[in-house]
């Protein structure tokens, strides 16, 4: 479905399949690469957020990830493989980083790295692939089920029905309903990627 409209000439979206918009990628659309980008790029931060990375080395390492996804997509043998790959190749560079603040005090260097994951950890990697997976989830949903969501699982504390209910322009007695119907959409949609 995704990959026929590659081939129709309709602009790449971050909602295609990976293996459409890599195919695009490798024929040369700018436009493929924006939305692989777009598509990945809460999962590479997530990694650099996990490493606790000050901002302007987060953009930098973001940055030097891309161009190792640039350099290196026409040599991924399994495109089905790209999610994992993504949050390896940001964790590799996440520990490298770690590794060049050896030479900082002792005692800022055991603050910084204390409880940081290791590049190489497989569940570590298994579960920032799986919350990759859930993301890709949510954005399949429409865009209220979408805000409903992240209201409702992802702030913290989460938002009181009422709260939700008025910024979403609903009657509070509805969010229930509509946020067991969200969950039945997102849990289909998470089956269609593999969750």
């Amino acid at each position: 479905m995704v990959l026929a409209a590659a081939v129709s000439g309709k602009t790449p979206t971050a909602q295609w399949e990976d293996a459409a918009l890599v195919e695009a990628c490798l024929a040369g659309d700018e436009r493929a690469w924006v939305a692989l980008i777009e598509k990945y790029k809460r999962l590479i931060y997530s990694v650099l957020m996990k490493y606790r990375m000050p901002e302007q080395d987060a953009a930098d390492v973001f940055q030097a990830v891309c161009l190792d996804l640039y350099t290196e997509l026409g040599q991924l043998r399994e495109v089905g493989a790209l999610r994992g790959w993504l949050a390896r190749v940001a964790a590799n560079k996440c520990f490298h980083w770690r590794r060049r603040g050896i030479n900082r005090p002792e005692e800022e260097l055991d603050e910084k790295v204390h409880g940081l994951p290791e590049a190489g950890d497989p569940e570590w990697l298994q579960a920032l692939e799986r919350e990759q997976v859930v993301r890709e989830g949510i954005d399949r949903l429409s865009p209220r089920c979408q805000e409903l969501v992240r209201m409702l699982f992802f702030e913290d504390p989460p938002r009181p029905y009422e709260d939700v209910a008025r910024e979403l322009g609903l009657a509070t007695g509805s969010i229930g309903f509509i946020r067991g119907r969200c969950l039945e959409k997102l849990a289909a949609a998470l089956e269609e990627v593999g969750l």
